[in-house]
């Protein structure tokens, strides 16, 4: 991904915590001839210094198989963004898109192992379903046992982290605070995100 030293985000403990809060990201690979995306739930999570990745996929879903080529896989997580409007200076300006966004690459390896698996996909209800009944101990095995098969749990260990935050930060204090304003002044969400985003990447 190609990022600018001025929209590059370095900070270990921000990329995380943003990759704990949009876990609905793509995963690209590639087969030599064609690139394949599947839009999948993930989950990120740290040993010591290494950081990997975990999910799963329909077994008839073809792209798994890709795994065991071991060649690199990219993970795509996206963040809230939105329009900039050139109205919004005091001067003649261009439109532009905010956004958030961090790409993951690395090695994916398929948990074969039924236990493992169960365990990838109980991380991620239970991450879910938290004061929930739903639990998947509670439910009848044969039902567990046959989603399980059903689906690919992997696991995909980062050998490359890329942040890249376009929040304005190339714009001078004032425009910069009304464009926060702005963005305030609207009705949806996304919009909200990105001024709340700069509010914390520029203290004004």
């Amino acid at each position: 991904m190609y990022t600018s030293k001025l929209y590059r985000e370095d900070d270990r403990a921000k990329i995380f915590e943003f990759l704990r809060q949009n876990e609905f990201a793509v995963l690209v690979t590639y087969d030599g001839e064609k690139p394949t995306a599947s839009h999948l739930l993930m989950e990120v999570f740290e040993e010591g210094e290494q950081l990997f990745v975990i999910g799963h996929m329909s077994r008839a879903n073809p792209q798994w198989k890709l795994f065991e080529t071991n060649a690199e896989v990219l993970v795509i997580f996206h963040g809230p963004h939105t329009y900039i409007s050139p109205t919004w200076y005091n001067h003649v300006n261009v439109p532009t898109w905010n956004y958030q966004a961090v790409h993951i690459y690395g090695k994916a390896r398929i948990v074969e192992d039924y236990d493992n698996a169960y365990r990838i996909l109980k991380r991620l209800v239970d991450r879910h379903e938290v004061g929930s009944h739903y639990q998947m101990e509670t439910l009848p095995p044969d039902f567990v046992k046959k989603e399980i098969n059903g689906v690919v749990a992997f696991q995909i260990e980062a050998t490359r982290i890329e942040a890249n935050y376009k929040l304005s930060q190339n714009r001078n204090d004032e425009d910069y605070r009304n464009i926060v304003l702005k963005l305030d002044a609207r009705t949806d969400d996304m919009s909200h995100e990105v001024a709340e985003a700069m509010r914390e990447k520029r203290r004004l």
